[in-house]
């Protein structure tokens, strides 16, 4: 359905709640049928008259705020371009069939901005909720008593509503930037040389936040090598996503340089030691020769990659295993081991989203990885990697992030 087909001015007039649309001056424009019948009032009354002569404070009560505060909250519209959640008010209005009669109303106002080409505000979207017959549906014999508890209870709620709301988008807000960070700053999927290389970032699902997971694949200097790295930051948002980026580089760079993973490990750890925000960040690097069918790994307190060998076996490269980044005062050499493969076999290195599970012992989540990679080791490195987390990520989503990259040999 296009917009041309469409009778906004009914739609309007038809809402079901009650909307009442204001100039910057704060003249009424116009107002839906529910907003009229709920006041008493007529189109007539309202369209170019100004609010608060239509519906001025009780002059008969001299703590009467309803006014005041109403003004206080367009007025903040109108400043900042932002909608604006008003606490529950009781603004008393006149009866429109007898002049000096006040009636108590209470009210839940929310107001928002309409802003033009210009990105000005050129009209406030003024919804009241009346809640007048909730506060004094429980009246009974201590009703002034009641209706002030009811109203405070209704206040309270309405205002963590909108802070839980303003947090949610807050948040949401952080976290589309920490994506776009962490995905400029994590290598592109891509074919090194005649080598297929499959790589997966999966953030956490249900988490406001994106966390420090981290891949990395380098061409290494001498030789037909390759380098192949996987990482954890320990945090969460843009400090995490931060840390990720210069940890990822800085190994990127020792890799090129370095004789061995363990030196390459060495450097990373001393650079660790520096890195506000990067304690406890685990690595796993892989050097991988294909001359010699070697590969040598070292971890810094990193889940083994798994080797697939050509004859289906699966090999868990854990014979190298240190603490964590930074993890020592005084840095002293990591330890390294090789192991063997032959053509068509394929390593695969991962975070701990993709095995740990809450209250299980991670050895079950190794077991539940092995198993399929043994299921789909025919696959190639794509459909492989789509299968692994397709069986290993809980169907609604891990919580924590997964990072993946599968090299087939």
């Amino acid at each position: 359905m296009t917009d041309a087909r469409i009778d906004y001015a009914a739609m309007f007039r038809a809402l079901p709640g009650m909307v009442a649309l204001l100039t910057p001056q704060l003249v009424y424009a116009d107002a839906n049928d529910e907003f009229l019948h709920m006041t008493g009032r007529t189109r007539e009354q309202l369209v170019g008259r100004y609010l608060f002569d239509v519906f001025p404070d009780n002059p008969n009560d001299s703590t009467a705020t309803g006014m005041r505060n109403l003004e206080a909250s367009l007025r903040r519209v109108l400043t900042t371009g932002e909608r604006d959640a008003m606490a529950l008010q009781r603004y008393d209005v006149e009866s429109p069939d007898r002049s000096g009669e006040w009636e108590e109303r209470y009210w839940s106002p929310i107001n928002a901005p309409v802003h033009g080409p210009d990105g000005k505000v050129v009209l406030l979207v003024h919804r009241v909720e009346e809640v007048t017959e909730l506060i004094r549906a429980r009246g009974g014999p201590s009703g002034n008593r009641a209706r002030v508890l009811e109203a405070e209870l209704y206040t309270r709620a309405r205002e963590l509503q909108e802070v839980n709301e303003r947090l949610r988008q807050a948040h949401a807000r952080e976290r589309e930037v920490a994506l776009a960070l962490q995905k400029a700053m994590l290598p592109a999927p891509r074919q090194t040389g005649h080598r297929g290389t499959a790589v997966r970032y999966r953030p956490a699902v249900g988490a406001l936040n994106v966390c420090g997971d981290w891949y990395d694949l380098v061409e290494l200097v001498g030789g037909n090598r390759i380098g192949v790295a996987v990482g954890d930051v320990v945090g969460h948002g843009l400090e995490a996503a931060g840390v990720m980026g210069q940890l990822r580089s800085a190994l990127t760079a020792a890799s090129r340089v370095a004789e061995s993973p363990a030196q390459a490990l060495d450097v990373l750890g001393r650079y660790a030691h520096v890195v506000d925000g990067a304690e406890s960040a685990t690595a796993v690097t892989t050097f991988i020769d294909f001359d010699h069918h070697t590969i040598t790994y070292s971890s810094a307190g990193h889940p083994p990659p798994a080797l697939v060998h050509a004859d289906g076996r699966v090999e868990f490269l854990d014979q190298a295993t240190d603490p964590p980044l930074d993890a020592r005062p005084d840095p002293v050499p990591r330890p390294q081991a090789t192991t063997t493969f032959s053509d068509g076999a394929t390593v695969v290195l991962y975070t701990d989203g993709l095995i740990e599970r809450r209250g299980e012992d991670i050895d079950t989540g190794l077991d539940r990885l092995a198993a399929a990679l043994l299921r789909h080791r025919e696959a190639d490195p794509e459909s492989l990697a789509d299968a692994v987390l397709l069986e290993l990520l809980p169907p609604g989503g891990a919580t924590d992030d997964t990072a993946l990259i599968i090299v087939r040999l």
